[in-house]
């Protein structure tokens, strides 16, 4: 039974005094912010939330349960296929989010040459990215491992105070695993914890077409490989969802025209996880959070989170201040790419978010997967941003300027989403997991014109 359930708390507590690794201050944020996954099956509260996680994801696999996606379920299917390669380089296959005329106006000078190979709009622009997706990934990526067996690869312990995240409430390693009947280890399952969908679902629809680069591909040589082997890979967060809604919230805030529609096209890249097979719904949701939450401090230019060396990433001491710059040189290709003004432009839109209707429909379901409530005390209640995350107005400030940063954090706090949800404990990070940017972003636009 030991072998099944992988490294306990107490042995990797044991282990974490000889030689653990220290995690950074914002690794920590993320931790703790997404700790009480792993409390879910102290309560009946939470145990519903689990049972319905499974329940909810395999249906929106296979098709059982119908959403309101942007495409028909097998285009929706291909589309997903599509967007199983990440395009962290540049943001292509996010740009679509743009809309037709921009969208090919980004793609003419951001594009992928190959796997490998791609061009960008400008070092200010590829600068900016590179700096996000390094910030929001190491933080995603620290946690995988983490609330699968507490380590930092499978095998190296974590800090002391890193594991004094889950003894402190009581949290325990692999909560999919062990509530799922697939304990990290067992055949067939993660080696570490926190099994797949495609490993703990009884069916899992396969998805036959061709992938982002027009190669024939199927779910099953993304999920088990050889093109991604996700079979050892933990499954929370999600990393895919996290550089979704990192690049597309990265795009919104440049192009702010299309701030609602780079929301939609977020969602719908976390929900193609599902589709997939190779994510639970609390993945997306916990990626989602820890995206948001991590381009907020970004944007707020919290000493924490900028001026740092990450992997892959130039130094940004002054996020506001590449923002802007890296807008600019944005604005200038989009303008000579499309013929006209970025606003202009931006509603020359003919592709499937092109109308808004379905877009506010599609995010609606996915705001909560209609997971029920874990913390009743914040269902019906709406969350003061203000007090609670001051610096989460900057992410409509940044896009529309004119607005105070009191006025976009009351914005957020009127349109925030249903609350109570799995990571809606109380905690700032919590009050990220019910923002809803697209009815936000649509407030804000009314009350302060983007520039």
């Amino acid at each position: 039974m030991f072998d099944k359930l992988g490294l306990s708390l107490v042995v990797v507590g044991a282990l974490a005094s000889f030689h653990a690794e220290a995690q950074t201050m914002t690794n920590m944020a993320a931790l703790q912010g997404l700790a009480p996954l792993t409390v879910l099956a102290k309560t009946a509260a939470g145990k519903a939330a689990l049972g319905a996680n499974y329940t909810v994801t395999g249906g929106i696999q296979t098709g059982e349960i119908r959403q309101p996606t942007l495409l028909p379920f097998t285009d929706q299917q291909q589309q997903a296929l599509r967007d199983a390669f990440i395009t962290d380089g540049n943001l292509a296959d996010l740009a679509d989010g743009l809309g037709t005329t921009l969208g090919a106006a980004y793609q003419a000078r951001a594009h992928y040459d190959d796997r490998l190979t791609y061009t960008s709009v400008s070092p200010a622009v590829a600068a900016l990215i590179a700096y996000a997706n390094a910030t929001t990934g190491a933080d995603s990526n620290s946690g995988k491992y983490f609330f699968a067996n507490g380590t930092t690869d499978g095998k190296k312990p974590v800090s002391s105070e890193a594991i004094g995240i889950l003894t402190g409430i009581g949290g325990s390693p692999d909560p999919f695993g062990t509530n799922y009947g697939l304990p990290g280890g067992s055949p067939g399952g993660d080696a570490y914890g926190d099994s797949r969908p495609f490993q703990t679902e009884h069916t899992v629809l396969s998805i036959v077409g061709y992938d982002y680069f027009n190669v024939p591909a199927d779910n099953l040589v993304y999920n088990q490989g050889p093109i991604m082997d996700l079979v050892n890979s933990p499954s929370f967060p999600s990393g895919h969802t996290t550089y979704g809604f990192t690049g597309s919230l990265v795009l919104a805030e440049l192009v702010p025209e299309r701030f609602q529609q780079m929301i939609a096209r977020a969602s719908e890249y976390g929900n193609d996880r599902i589709l997939m097979g190779a994510h639970y719904a609390m993945d997306v949701l916990g990626g989602r959070t820890l995206a948001t939450y991590d381009l907020a401090h970004l944007l707020a230019n919290d000493p924490a989170y900028v001026g740092r060396t990450l992997k892959g990433a130039t130094i940004i001491k002054d996020y506001q201040a590449a923002l802007k710059a890296a807008r600019d040189d944005l604005t200038t290709a989009l303008q000579a790419g499309c013929g006209n003004t970025v606003s202009v432009c931006a509603n020359e839109d003919i592709g499937r978010l092109s109308n808004p209707a379905m877009n506010e429909a599609f995010y609606a379901v996915t705001q909560t997967y209609n997971l029920p409530v874990v913390y009743p005390k914040n269902a019906n209640v709406l969350e003061d941003v203000g007090k609670a995350a001051p610096e989460a107005g900057y992410l409509l400030t940044l896009a529309f300027p004119s607005l105070t940063l009191e006025q976009a954090d009351q914005i957020l706090t009127e349109t925030e989403g249903p609350g109570g949800g799995f990571l809606d404990d109380g905690s700032a990070f919590g009050v990220y997991s019910r923002l809803n940017l697209y009815a936000a972003a649509g407030r804000a636009a009314e009350t302060a014109p983007s520039k």
